[in-house]
């Protein structure tokens, strides 16, 4: 294989030039796709992205946010309050396949940089604006940060401390990921769609229906109870109980449940009855299985009170890596509970997503869980600093000679 053709290989997106006029958490959007190798120009007001300064921990420096959200990418300094700042930012839209921005819905129409401005040079040029609660809604306005998305969409619950105080308890963050995910999906469809068309789009994706659109399974069911009991009912297996939607209706399972091993936790997930025979004869026990065969398909044995005292028992005598090594030999779903501290101690963790080295990357990072088949790792790039690659940037997409920079800078373009 050629030098050549294994760049291409492990840079899927090569060729694809991306504007990227993003703050904070929203630009994960154009990280995801500078991962697979696309040139993503991060576009930063005069002084940064105060990205940097955001959150915990602060690595050299730099927060572990910037560290990971701003890998990859290219930077520039320009000033959008600027004419100077304004025109080189649209001769720039002129070269690129798309702009994605990340501020209050408005701001970019405001500095002379919309869709409308931004189609008037370019007609093929997708924008994907990624907001808090979108373009439409009474929400629309409202200033945001992360945990709101998922406060709204009833992903995470309020805790109360021993004094009565209320706080926001330990979650995984859902919407600001899933934000960029859907944008970084759509931005590739529509440059997909332009590219056979010569016709460009704005698309816009609200990080709290993304949050929504990830719990769908639970939001949905409980739309769906609210129709009558000849129409929606449970499973088979529960008798068609309705069940509370989701991880709510585990808290009695026996087959699907978490137990203590004899070193941590693992979960079993023997819902389908070969799997509950597969494990009844793996652990030596065919009587359990015998006296319990239950449904054929999603049948938790919920309830069983003296199975799952049973099961507990078993559980206690074997370590959590003895459990999954029973599991892959005998075709069982048993996998390790880990924690966001003990993860990378387990080993299809470190297979799959090796951290990233600190001296190259700024921080330890997980790289992009896209694998190419039969190629290398997909490369993981450095966050850059404010404005690192400015001059770079501009001479390679508008040939840009240094009396041109020199230009430029004394107009007030860089701030």
């Amino acid at each position: 294989m050629s030098p050549d053709a294994a760049t291409t290989l492990n840079s899927p997106l090569a060729g694809l030039r991306i504007l990227d006029v993003s703050m904070l958490g929203p630009g994960a959007l154009g990280t995801h796709l500078a991962d697979l190798g696309a040139d993503v120009v991060k576009v930063e007001p005069p002084g940064g992205d105060y990205v940097r300064n955001m959150s915990w921990p602060i690595i050299d420096g730099a927060s572990l946010l910037h560290w990971h959200i701003s890998r990859g990418k290219r930077s520039i300094t320009l000033d959008l309050k600027a004419p100077a700042g304004v025109a080189t930012f649209l001769q720039l839209a002129e070269r690129v396949d798309a702009v994605v921005e990340a501020m209050r819905p408005g701001t970019l129409e405001r500095l002379g940089v919309g869709y409308d401005d931004l189609r008037a040079v370019n007609p093929g040029i997708v924008m994907v604006s990624i907001s808090g609660f979108g373009m439409t809604g009474p929400y629309a306005p409202m200033p945001t940060h992360g945990i709101a998305y998922d406060a709204w969409a009833g992903l995470v619950q309020p805790a109360y401390d021993d004094e009565g105080f209320c706080f926001i308890p330990e979650h995984p963050s859902v919407g600001m990921h899933a934000g960029p995910l859907y944008g970084a999906l759509g931005l590739l469809a529509g440059v997909h769609r332009a590219r056979e068309t010569g016709v460009g789009m704005h698309l816009e994706v609200a990080q709290s229906d993304a949050a929504a659109a990830m719990d769908w399974v639970r939001n949905a069911a409980w739309r769906a109870y609210e129709r009558p009991d000849d129409e929606v009912t449970g499973n088979a297996a529960d008798g068609y109980e309705r069940r509370a939607p989701g991880t709510a209706g585990m808290e009695e399972g026996v087959r699907y449940q978490m137990y203590d091993s004899r070193d941590g936790v693992v979960l079993l997930m023997a819902s389908e009855r070969k799997f509950w025979r597969n494990f009844c004869a793996a652990i030596g026990r065919p009587e359990l299985f015998e006296a319990h065969p239950g449904a054929e398909f999603a049948d938790h044995a919920r309830g069983d009170k003296a199975l799952r005292a049973t099961l507990r028992d078993v559980f206690g005598t074997r370590t959590s890596a003895e459990w999954v090594a029973l599991g892959i030999d005998h075709d069982v779903p048993i996998v390790p509970v880990n924690t966001p501290r003990t993860i990378a101690e387990d080993p299809q963790f470190q297979d799959r997503l090796p951290w990233t080295r600190p001296a190259a990357q700024g921080a330890d990072l997980l790289p992009s869980p896209v694998r190419v088949v039969g190629g290398d790792p997909l490369p993981v790039g450095r966050a850059p600093d404010a404005g690192e690659h400015t001059e770079e940037v501009l001479r390679d997409l508008l040939g840009c000679d240094s009396d041109q920079l020199a230009t430029l800078r004394s107009t007030g373009a860089f701030g």
